[in-house]
């Protein structure tokens, strides 16, 4: 069995787009693409390596394996990270037939393929960018860590990592990591549905109770 590791770059307020360039990705109008840049230290750098320096493959949406099929088999084999994303198995997620080619490439029509991949032997799966994945994996259960490095930069606008879909769940601490740039890396295991509790002491006053109504009411 094969672990999916989900490994995103996020701003404090959420959002994934196009950490690594301008142009890597101006869908919507955004307009920060290469946020990570500036606000990158010791802590990216660590994550990056933990990541990428041992066996791993990608998974990918089929936007992220378009922008990384167009980029990295041109990138000189100076920067470390090369070799490795060529030599590695790329899969992405895509109902379609993927628009180019990029060599070690495998298209994954639905889930229930990406579940054999997972069931079977191998390294860890680990995805880059793909905010379109989060929902649907988390819905199946299928990714076991979230590694989070978190900027201190709020964006505004952009594509979200927890976009609409994403069900609740309970998420353990694993490892935590500060950087002296102020990048959080926080890297999460499931730990099972939502434990809700209450700090109430007493029964509901009045107030409360006609407050409840109020609102149910509204809607």
């Amino acid at each position: 069995m094969r672990r999916i590791i989900g490994a995103a770059f996020v701003s404090i307020d959420g959002v994934m787009q196009a950490p690594g360039g301008p142009d890597e990705d101006r869908t919507g109008g955004f307009a920060h693409g290469g946020w990570v840049f500036a606000a990158g230290d010791e802590a990216v750098d660590e994550t990056v390596a933990t990541l990428f320096q041992r066996p791993f493959d990608l998974l990918l949406g089929r936007r992220t394996w378009e922008i990384f099929a167009a980029y990295w088999p041109y990138q000189s084999d100076d920067y470390w990270i090369t070799p490795a994303f060529r030599n590695c198995r790329k899969y992405a997620l895509s109902h379609g037939a993927l628009p180019g080619e990029w060599e070690g490439s495998e298209r994954l029509p639905d889930l229930d393929a990406l579940a054999a991949v997972k069931a079977g032997e191998g390294p860890d799966l680990v995805i880059q960018g793909s905010a379109t994945l989060y929902p649907q994996l988390l819905a199946r259960g299928m990714i076991d860590r979230l590694i989070l490095t978190t900027a201190p930069l709020l964006l505004g606008t952009g594509k979200r990592l927890f976009g609409a879909g994403t069900p609740a769940g309970a998420w353990k601490l694993a490892e935590h990591r500060l950087g002296s740039g102020g990048c959080s890396v926080t890297t999460l295991e499931p730990d099972g549905p939502v434990k809700p509790g209450s700090f109430v002491q007493s029964d509901p006053s009045p107030a409360e109770i006609a407050r409840r109504e109020r609102w149910a009411r509204e809607g």
